[in-house]
Protein backbone atom coordinates (compact mmCIF):
# COMPACT_ATOMS: atom_id res chain seq x y z
CA UNK A 1 0.00 0.00 0.00
CA UNK A 2 2.57 2.54 1.22
CA UNK A 3 4.62 1.53 -2.41
CA UNK A 4 1.80 2.47 -4.24
CA UNK A 5 1.03 5.88 -2.61
CA UNK A 6 4.82 6.50 -3.30
CA UNK A 7 4.51 5.55 -6.93
CA UNK A 8 1.26 7.96 -7.48
CA UNK A 9 3.03 10.34 -5.73
CA UNK A 10 5.87 10.10 -8.11
CA UNK A 11 3.48 10.69 -10.76
CA UNK A 12 2.00 13.88 -10.11
CA UNK A 13 3.46 16.44 -11.86
CA UNK A 14 3.61 20.12 -11.22
CA UNK A 15 3.53 22.76 -12.97
CA UNK A 16 6.10 25.90 -12.82
CA UNK A 17 4.84 29.05 -12.30
CA UNK A 18 5.77 31.92 -14.55
CA UNK A 19 6.20 35.26 -13.37
CA UNK A 20 5.87 38.34 -15.51
CA UNK A 21 6.57 42.01 -15.30
CA UNK A 22 6.63 45.26 -17.02
CA UNK A 23 8.83 47.08 -18.26
CA UNK A 24 9.41 50.56 -17.27
CA UNK A 25 8.67 53.22 -19.38
CA UNK A 26 10.94 55.55 -21.21
CA UNK A 27 10.47 58.65 -19.22
CA UNK A 28 12.36 57.52 -16.59
CA UNK A 29 14.09 60.68 -16.31
CA UNK A 30 12.97 63.27 -13.64
CA UNK A 31 12.28 66.71 -15.79
CA UNK A 32 11.48 68.95 -12.37
CA UNK A 33 9.69 71.89 -13.01
CA UNK A 34 11.15 74.32 -9.96
CA UNK A 35 8.25 76.33 -9.68
CA UNK A 36 5.68 73.91 -9.97
CA UNK A 37 3.85 71.53 -6.73
CA UNK A 38 4.79 68.55 -5.18
CA UNK A 39 2.79 65.55 -5.85
CA UNK A 40 2.24 62.41 -3.56
CA UNK A 41 1.27 59.50 -4.82
CA UNK A 42 -0.52 57.62 -2.76
CA UNK A 43 -1.28 53.57 -2.83
CA UNK A 44 -3.51 52.66 -5.77
CA UNK A 45 -6.52 50.29 -4.54
CA UNK A 46 -7.82 47.36 -6.14
CA UNK A 47 -11.17 45.30 -6.53
CA UNK A 48 -10.58 42.49 -4.46
CA UNK A 49 -10.24 40.17 -7.75
CA UNK A 50 -6.90 42.18 -8.55
CA UNK A 51 -5.39 41.62 -4.49
CA UNK A 52 -3.47 38.85 -5.81
CA UNK A 53 -0.30 38.55 -8.75
CA UNK A 54 -2.36 36.27 -10.42
CA UNK A 55 -2.91 37.28 -14.50
CA UNK A 56 -6.63 37.69 -14.73
CA UNK A 57 -8.76 37.02 -17.88
CA UNK A 58 -12.53 37.60 -19.20
CA UNK A 59 -14.64 35.95 -21.86
CA UNK A 60 -17.81 36.49 -22.70
CA UNK A 61 -19.68 34.66 -20.07
CA UNK A 62 -15.80 34.12 -17.73
CA UNK A 63 -13.83 35.48 -15.18
CA UNK A 64 -10.68 34.04 -13.88
CA UNK A 65 -7.05 33.60 -13.45
CA UNK A 66 -4.18 31.85 -14.54
CA UNK A 67 -2.90 29.94 -12.12
CA UNK A 68 0.59 29.34 -13.23
CA UNK A 69 0.90 32.54 -14.99
CA UNK A 70 1.90 35.85 -12.75
CA UNK A 71 2.53 38.89 -12.39
CA UNK A 72 5.63 39.94 -9.83
CA UNK A 73 4.01 42.29 -8.00
CA UNK A 74 0.04 42.95 -7.53
CA UNK A 75 -1.26 45.28 -10.23
CA UNK A 76 -2.03 47.82 -7.85
CA UNK A 77 1.64 48.65 -7.04
CA UNK A 78 2.77 48.13 -10.75
CA UNK A 79 -0.09 50.39 -11.61
CA UNK A 80 1.75 53.41 -8.72
CA UNK A 81 5.22 52.90 -9.57
CA UNK A 82 4.29 53.48 -13.44
CA UNK A 83 2.37 56.67 -12.50
CA UNK A 84 5.20 57.86 -10.10
CA UNK A 85 8.05 57.14 -13.25
CA UNK A 86 5.21 59.33 -16.29
CA UNK A 87 4.43 61.93 -13.18
CA UNK A 88 8.28 62.57 -12.86
CA UNK A 89 8.96 62.58 -16.89
CA UNK A 90 6.12 65.27 -17.39
CA UNK A 91 7.95 68.32 -16.70
CA UNK A 92 4.96 69.74 -14.69
CA UNK A 93 6.15 68.97 -10.83
CA UNK A 94 8.98 70.19 -8.57
CA UNK A 95 8.87 66.89 -7.17
CA UNK A 96 7.30 63.45 -7.02
CA UNK A 97 7.04 61.43 -4.39
CA UNK A 98 5.48 57.93 -2.87
CA UNK A 99 2.89 58.77 -0.27
CA UNK A 100 3.93 58.17 3.56
CA UNK A 101 3.49 59.48 6.75
CA UNK A 102 6.09 61.56 6.87
CA UNK A 103 5.79 63.28 2.99
CA UNK A 104 4.65 66.73 2.55
CA UNK A 105 3.16 68.10 -0.62
CA UNK A 106 1.06 70.00 -2.34
CA UNK A 107 -1.51 67.46 -3.91
CA UNK A 108 -2.22 63.52 -3.36
CA UNK A 109 -3.11 61.68 -5.76
CA UNK A 110 -5.24 58.34 -4.89
CA UNK A 111 -6.85 56.09 -7.13
CA UNK A 112 -8.50 52.47 -7.60
CA UNK A 113 -7.74 50.46 -10.48
CA UNK A 114 -11.33 48.55 -11.43
CA UNK A 115 -9.98 46.48 -14.24
CA UNK A 116 -6.49 45.09 -15.36
CA UNK A 117 -6.86 41.95 -16.97
CA UNK A 118 -6.70 40.18 -21.00
CA UNK A 119 -10.04 40.04 -22.62
CA UNK A 120 -10.83 37.49 -25.00
CA UNK A 121 -13.84 39.10 -27.11
CA UNK A 122 -13.39 38.33 -29.92
CA UNK A 123 -9.29 39.25 -30.34
CA UNK A 124 -7.31 39.24 -27.36
CA UNK A 125 -7.06 42.14 -25.80
CA UNK A 126 -5.97 43.62 -22.41
CA UNK A 127 -8.10 46.61 -20.52
CA UNK A 128 -7.30 48.75 -17.81
CA UNK A 129 -10.06 50.82 -16.33
CA UNK A 130 -8.28 53.17 -13.42
CA UNK A 131 -9.90 56.01 -11.09
CA UNK A 132 -7.69 58.92 -9.84
CA UNK A 133 -8.28 61.99 -8.35
CA UNK A 134 -6.20 64.91 -7.11
CA UNK A 135 -6.51 66.32 -3.43
CA UNK A 136 -6.01 69.61 -2.60
CA UNK A 137 -3.32 68.64 0.48
CA UNK A 138 -4.37 72.17 2.12
CA UNK A 139 -7.68 72.06 1.67
CA UNK A 140 -8.79 68.55 1.38
CA UNK A 141 -10.76 68.75 -1.12
CA UNK A 142 -10.70 67.31 -4.71
CA UNK A 143 -9.79 68.89 -7.39
CA UNK A 144 -9.82 66.93 -10.04
CA UNK A 145 -11.06 63.73 -10.77
CA UNK A 146 -10.90 61.28 -14.02
CA UNK A 147 -11.48 57.38 -15.12
CA UNK A 148 -8.99 56.14 -17.17
CA UNK A 149 -10.01 53.23 -19.41
CA UNK A 150 -7.86 51.62 -22.29
CA UNK A 151 -7.67 48.97 -24.02
CA UNK A 152 -4.73 46.88 -26.22
CA UNK A 153 -4.46 44.49 -28.84
CA UNK A 154 -2.51 41.60 -28.26
CA UNK A 155 -0.02 41.23 -31.57
CA UNK A 156 -0.67 37.15 -30.92
CA UNK A 157 -1.95 34.45 -28.93
CA UNK A 158 0.46 34.05 -26.24
CA UNK A 159 0.38 34.84 -22.89
CA UNK A 160 3.72 37.30 -23.64
CA UNK A 161 1.88 38.58 -26.11
CA UNK A 162 -0.45 39.28 -23.30
CA UNK A 163 2.00 40.58 -21.21
CA UNK A 164 3.43 43.01 -23.76
CA UNK A 165 -0.20 44.27 -24.75
CA UNK A 166 -0.56 44.98 -20.87
CA UNK A 167 2.71 46.60 -20.76
CA UNK A 168 1.90 49.16 -23.84
CA UNK A 169 -1.76 49.83 -22.32
CA UNK A 170 -0.07 50.39 -18.83
CA UNK A 171 2.31 53.31 -20.70
CA UNK A 172 -0.86 54.57 -22.51
CA UNK A 173 -3.03 54.96 -19.66
CA UNK A 174 -0.23 56.73 -16.96
CA UNK A 175 0.88 58.62 -19.94
CA UNK A 176 -2.63 60.17 -20.28
CA UNK A 177 -3.36 60.20 -16.61
CA UNK A 178 0.03 62.35 -16.38
CA UNK A 179 -0.68 64.94 -19.47
CA UNK A 180 -4.38 65.53 -17.26
CA UNK A 181 -2.89 65.89 -14.25
CA UNK A 182 -0.23 68.35 -16.43
CA UNK A 183 -3.02 70.28 -17.63
CA UNK A 184 -4.93 70.89 -13.93
CA UNK A 185 -1.46 72.04 -13.14
CA UNK A 186 -0.87 74.17 -15.59
CA UNK A 187 -4.42 75.54 -14.78
CA UNK A 188 -6.60 73.97 -17.64
CA UNK A 189 -8.59 72.04 -15.08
Amino acid sequence: MIALAAFLASCVSTRPSHYYTLAPSTAVATAEAPGGPTILVGIVTTTESLEDDRIRYRTDHEVGAYEYHRWTERPGDMVREALVRALRGSGKCRRVLEASSSGAGDYLVRGKLNEFEEVDNPAIQTRIRLHLELIDKKTGQTVWDRVFEHTELANGKHIEDVVQSMDRNLQATVGDAAAGIGGFLAGGR
